[in-house]
């Protein structure tokens, strides 16, 4: 019986889903297999390796117009330990690398203060948007 569960995201720049893996001490593994319960494997093109018992599917996604989905056996809450709920953490770090990507190639200054709260402040100076 299969426990993965795909929540909708869009994943559309793989360096910077490496970027954010880095900053959580996670491991980006390209094709590879994801962990599930009780053994249960599944190939994909990109694996976050979590240190726990599962581990995230990074899967092509048609939905989001070649971009990738996250898969992930979301049973007994390992993964949420690791990344947060509904990939939220994961997906924070992530939003803020693709924007600090996107900022510099355009030729602005990034600024990130992480908030009390665990909230991220970034600011974006210089050039023109």
């Amino acid at each position: 019986m299969s426990h993965f569960t795909t929540i909708k995201t869009q994943i559309r720049d793989i360096p910077s889903l490496v970027d954010a893996c880095v900053e959580l001490d996670l491991r980006l593994v390209p094709d590879s297999y994801c962990r599930g319960y009780a053994g249960v494997s599944r190939a994909a093109p990109y694996v976050i390796k979590l240190k726990g018992p599962y581990d995230i599917a990074v899967d092509h996604s048609a939905e989001n117009d070649g971009g990738y989905g996250l898969t992930a056996d979301w049973w007994d809450g390992h993964v949420a330990r690791e990344v947060g709920a509904g990939y939220g953490r994961l997906l924070q770090s992530y939003g803020v690398h693709r924007t600090i990507r996107a900022a510099t190639q355009r030729g602005l200054r990034t600024t990130r203060k992480v908030e009390a709260d665990g909230s991220i402040l970034l600011t974006l100076e210089g050039g023109s948007l």
